[in-house]
């Protein structure tokens, strides 16, 4: 990658912002993967499971909000969604 920057500074803020956005997409990915598989258990009306996938779902969502790989606004909009989601398939 070529950089622009001229200080050291400069340049080793991009080495940073680079190893940070590496990570911040891995987490997201991860965070995207855990959500599909519990709707995936949604459509497949598992109430049990399903329930139990819920938990983890929003520990995972909660994590990545408290460390800043998604914004908290989002995570609450996804929970609050799914949330809504698993009662329709438990009633």
């Amino acid at each position: 990658m070529i950089s622009l920057a001229n200080s050291r500074s400069a340049k080793k803020r991009i080495r940073q912002n680079q190893t940070r956005r590496l990570a911040n997409k891995s987490y997201r990915s991860m965070v995207r993967t855990t959500v599909k598989t519990f709707e995936g258990l949604l459509k497949d009306a598992d109430k049990v499971t399903a329930g139990e996938k819920f938990i983890k779902v929003q520990k995972v969502l909660d994590t990545a909000a408290r460390k800043g790989h998604v914004h908290k606004n989002t995570v609450a909009r996804k929970l609050s969604r799914l949330s809504k989601r698993l009662a329709a398939v438990k009633a």
